[in-house]
C-alpha cells in the first residue's frame, strides 16, 4: 500500500487529481491543509510520498519541504508549483524533490507521479 499525504488548502481544486491518485487499488490518500497539521500526521503515520500545494495555510510548499527535510530527509516529495522548470530547480535545489507538478495537476500527472514512485519504491 502506498500512503500519500496531500497538503493543500484548496482541496476542491485538486479533486480530479485526488480521484486519479486513489483510483489505484494500492493507494491510501490523507489530506492536510497546513504544514503544521502535516508535520503532526507525519510524526504518527508512515507516509511514502508527500505532495504539497504551492501555498498552504501557514507556509509555502517549498518552506514545508525545507522543514520536512530537517525532520525526515528520506521521505519522497512532489510539489505543485507554477515556476518555470529552471526557476523551480533553482528554488528547490538540495531538497531532493521527486517531481514538480503543475499548479492544476490532472489525471495524467497523477499517473506519471505514481509510475515514477512505483519504480523508486521497487528499487529499494
Amino acid at each position: 500500500m502506498i500512503k500519500i499525504l496531500l497538503l493543500t488548502s484548496a482541496e476542491e481544486s485538486l479533486a480530479d487529481f485526488s480521484r486519479a491518485l486513489v483510483q489505484e487499488d494500492n493507494v491510501e490518500l490523507v489530506i492536510a491543509a497546513s504544514g503544521g497539521e502535516a508535520l503532526n500526521i507525519l510524526a504518527n503515520r508512515n507516509i511514502n510520498l508527500v505532495i504539497t500545494d504551492e501555498n498552504l495555510k501557514d507556509m509555502t510548499g517549498l518552506e514545508f519541504i525545507r522543514k520536512l527535510v530537517m525532520v525526515n530527509p528520506m521521505i519522497h516529495c512532489a510539489a505543485l508549483n507554477s515556476l518555470s522548470h529552471d526557476d523551480f530547480h533553482e528554488a528547490s535545489e538540495g531538497l531532493g524533490i521527486l517531481m514538480q507538478l503543475p499548479s492544476s495537476p490532472g489525471q495524467k500527472d497523477a499517473s506519471d507521479l505514481l509510475s515514477h514512485l512505483n519504480k523508486i519504491l521497487h528499487l529499494s
